[in-house]
């Protein structure tokens, strides 16, 4: 199925399909599998090819798993004033296992560019008049190749589509899931402004365009059983959360795309020749093994038995008139490796690599076959300080907003006692690029000397806002969620 023809059938607009190209290429750098790169030929003569795989040092990955680490990490803690909307949000952010998906969704942001969070309502109990008497709420995980925006303004994604693909019974179906604005008005006809929509449908995926599934249809496959064709939110903010990397997308000819890029998007040519180098160092050690050439009269003793193992690859038999005039039946040949200029090589590809994704330069060593990570401290004056900075200003929107769903959602689902504007703060784990030790120590030192206050003490360093730590000293009162 082509889902560009579907759009086009139905008349959709969409991103054009060329940047798909893109975010699938960043993907199989980040497999460290790239098609006509780490897949290839060499060519031995006479009209014979052998079929090769480059080595790689995989470092689209590693790269991603590191600004992971130090964007969502098990010591970020998201705190929120009203104790029962916080265990509410703890049951579903737990339940949906965000503390582990959380952090591999950052690591997918920056291979592909995109990911978005989808919460939504599932098991609902619906009262005669149409209202949701209970409900429980879920949340769905989207990567880039399934993002499909259709209304964007200022960068931010207002309308969308997202594909949810499926396999039943060795057939793919595909779950399209469009958002969008539509003008909302009351039972007596009122005009309320635009609320969200959200239409579902069911493709099989056949040739071209696809087929289009009835909801008669869809009902008998498991996966989309009890799916509604059309859901109306009843609310103006958008059900879902698009999450993306702050960097400016440069990839793509149309300056308006919302879409982020990845993390080495810009970086391509030198992944690709680490991986050259590191193929290169593995081929030394294969090529530079020692060898021994025997004349053939050693291949045998007198009983006609081999002496050498015929598996063995270190002997070699070379052809008897080579030791005529030599005084030797043996010959010793020790290639000499050069892991030092192979290692100088990788290491001066590894600071550029580091240095053009926002890490600075001596981020990554090559050491004895292995890539090291370095672990000081790091400056506000830093590369590496800066760069997580800009990602947190995203982020911290993007769980913000998240929780804000939740609590949404759970409202509408007749969750009681839930606050929708109460507050919430969101205290990043900087211990990796901060010295957090000194500056607590100057903190407490402002707090003898009566520059700072307590409460605005505990605020900063315990995760609370600044009227939860005045009001509960010395006791903590708000629910901490991670």
């Amino acid at each position: 199925m082509n889902i560009f023809e579907y759009f086009k059938k139905k008349g959709i607009d969409t991103i054009d399909s060329s940047f798909y190209s893109k975010i699938a290429m960043w993907d199989s750098w980040y497999r460290a599998n790239v098609k006509r790169f780490h897949q290839y030929r060499v060519y031995h003569g006479t009209g014979q090819y052998e079929r090769c795989h480059r080595k790689s040092l995989g470092m689209a990955k590693k790269i991603c798993e590191d600004i992971s680490d130090l964007l969502l990490n098990e010591r970020v803690t998201i705190t929120i004033k009203d104790e029962t909307t916080a265990k509410f949000v703890r049951s579903v952010l737990d339940a949906a296992n965000f503390t582990v998906q959380g952090n591999e969704y950052q690591e997918r942001k920056a291979a592909c560019g995109t990911v978005a969070y989808v919460p939504y309502l599932t098991n609902m109990e619906v009262a005669e008049d149409g209202s949701v008497l209970s409900a429980d709420i879920k949340l769905d995980y989207v990567v880039a190749k399934n993002i499909y925006p259709t209304a964007w303004e200022n960068s931010r994604i207002t309308e969308v589509i997202f594909a949810f693909p499926k396999t039943y019974k060795r057939k793919k179906y595909v779950q399209l899931q469009h958002h969008k604005l539509e003008p909302w008005q009351d039972k007596d006809g009122n005009d309320l402004g635009y609320q969200y929509v959200i239409e579902n449908s069911v493709v099989e995926c056949s040739s071209g365009a696809g087929r289009d599934l009835t909801p008669a249809e869809w009902n008998a496959i498991p996966y989309f059983e009890g799916l509604a064709a059309r859901v109306e939110t009843g609310s103006n903010q958008p059900q879902f959360i698009i999450d993306k990397l702050n960097i400016a997308n440069n990839v793509d000819e149309d300056d308006t795309n919302p879409m982020g890029v990845a993390l080495f998007a810009n970086s391509i040519d030198v992944l690709a020749k680490i991986d050259l180098e590191y193929d290169s160092y593995a081929n030394e050690f294969a090529l530079g093994r020692k060898r021994i050439f025997v004349a053939p009269e050693m291949l045998t003793d007198a009983s006609g038995s081999q002496v050498f193992d015929p598996d063995d690859s270190v002997f070699y038999t070379l052809p008897e008139d080579y030791f005529k005039n030599t005084k030797e039946a043996l010959h010793e040949v020790n290639m000499e490796l050069r892991t030092e200029q192979h290692e100088q090589a990788i290491n001066n590809d590894l600071n550029l690599l580091s240095f053009k994704c926002g890490f600075g330069t001596q981020y990554y060593r090559f050491e004895r076959g292995t890539v090291a990570t370095a672990t000081q401290v790091i400056s506000e004056n830093s590369d590496m300080y800066r760069t997580i900075r800009k990602h947190e200003i995203i982020l911290q929107d993007v769980l913000t907003d998240l929780i804000r769903t939740i609590i949404r959602l759970g409202k509408t689902a007749n969750v009681s006692g839930l606050a929708e504007n109460t507050d919430i703060v969101i205290d990043f784990d900087d211990s990796i690029i901060e010295d957090k030790q000194t500056e607590r120590a100057e903190d407490r030192k402002d707090v003898a000397m009566g520059a700072m206050g307590l409460p605005e003490y505990r605020a900063k360093w315990y995760g609370e806002t600044e009227e939860v730590a005045a009001s509960k000293l010395p006791d903590q009162s708000a629910g901490v969620l991670m």
